[in-house]
């Protein structure tokens, strides 16, 4: 049967299917123009050139990263040697959950200056209201009165400000409790606390280490849910993009292609590559982009363009692996055209230099013409 042939075969099958052997035109050589009979003109089909405006794509690689406004590095919060790790690599926690346990000495000294700040700021104002109770008898001078609210006021602060300080390495709001109802808790381990919710992407820390008070990087909490995507863009593509363009994120998976939006454009070229870094924000919302996945990145300009398109299936290439198309001349015969593309648009190339409006040509056959030109 006809399509079981191999190609060469069925091409040669169908050069000769008019049947008849005048109406066989002699074979051209490579540099002359195709003549077909009117049964082989059967086999193509043409399309005439038209200007058009279209939004240009712009196909590039990229890196994906976290959303860094929706990740936070975990410093340590006071110094001491980890004494045990409560997460793992991939948990899913809450603002608050504790993510490790210290033997901190600044811990119990600041557990101890509340308690010792609650204890003076009590004393000091029951001894305020009494000078005060006192200066309304007379029992006391105006002077010492007002010392004695003074050094209430100022004990008072002292506690507020210890209260601060232990709210800021995430004690417990029922220890703190605790504390205030004149309940000292048993000797307490210094916990280290998600700053906020999401998933622990980053563990640097051991049982074990010392940790230093603002500096040591512990943890990264990060909300898996929206990721960036670092596209590489070269030269003239560059001037095509600008934020706010729609964006598809390609893995090799053969996922469906997940929406994005440029968000930001790098002001610098990288020295190494001569790219330019353009940033893509997207929901991730399954986890399927994971940090430093390679991946395609696909971008449609808002801007429209203004040029000449021509189907996909038109454009061929010669020994050199140069595009051409084929053209109808006017009398009837098909010349090879030379073609500049451009940016492929869905099924459809840009054609910088080698057509122009009104041109007609061979956009489904073209192999066989081609086949034809070189016997």
């Amino acid at each position: 049967m006809l399509h079981k042939l191999p190609a060469a075969m069925l091409i040669a099958a169908l050069v000769g299917c008019s049947g008849n052997a005048d109406n066989h035109p002699q074979s051209p050589s490579a540099g002359a123009n195709v003549t077909l009979s009117a049964a082989q003109r059967g086999n193509i089909r043409t399309y005439t050139v038209a200007a058009s405006t279209f939004h240009a794509t712009i196909d590039a690689t990229g890196v994906v990263d976290f959303d860094n406004d929706q990740a936070t590095s975990v410093l340590a919060p006071f110094s001491g040697p980890v004494s045990r790790l409560l997460v793992s690599l991939g948990d899913v926690v809450k603002q608050g959950d504790p993510l490790a346990a210290v033997d901190s000495p600044d811990f119990a000294a600041a557990l101890s200056a509340y308690q010792k700040a609650i204890a003076t700021a009590k004393t000091n104002r029951r001894l305020a209201d009494l000078d005060k109770d006192l200066l309304e008898h007379s029992g006391v001078a105006q002077r010492e009165a007002a010392q004695a609210e003074t050094d209430a006021v100022n004990a008072e602060a002292d506690r507020d400000a210890a209260l601060q300080g232990l709210q800021s390495l995430n004690v417990s709001a029922r220890t703190l409790k605790d504390i205030q109802d004149g309940h000292p808790p048993a000797r307490l381990e210094a916990m280290i606390r998600a700053p906020v919710a999401g998933t622990v992407v980053e563990k640097l820390i051991t049982p074990g280490e010392l940790l230093q008070a603002g500096t040591t990087p512990c943890f990264t909490v990060a909300n898996l849910s929206r990721v960036w995507v670092m596209a590489q863009v070269f030269g003239s593509d560059l001037k095509k993009i600008s934020l706010g363009d729609t964006a598809e994120v390609l893995s090799d998976d053969g996922a469906a292609g997940v929406p994005g939006k440029v968000d930001n454009v790098a002001a610098l070229v990288d020295p190494d590559t001569r790219s330019v870094a353009v940033r893509i924000v997207t929901d991730n919302p399954r986890g399927a982009l994971k940090k430093q996945m390679y991946v395609r990145v696909r971008i449609r300009a808002r801007q429209e363009s203004s040029g000449v398109l021509v189907p996909v299936s038109s454009i061929l290439r010669d020994d050199e692996n140069l595009p051409f198309v084929y053209l109808v001349k006017s009398d009837g015969s098909f010349a090879r055209q030379p073609v500049t593309l451009g940016r492929r648009t869905g099924d459809q190339y840009a054609v910088d230099a080698g057509l122009e409006a009104g041109n007609e040509i061979v956009v489904d056959g073209g192999i066989f013409v081609q086949f034809i030109q070189n016997q």
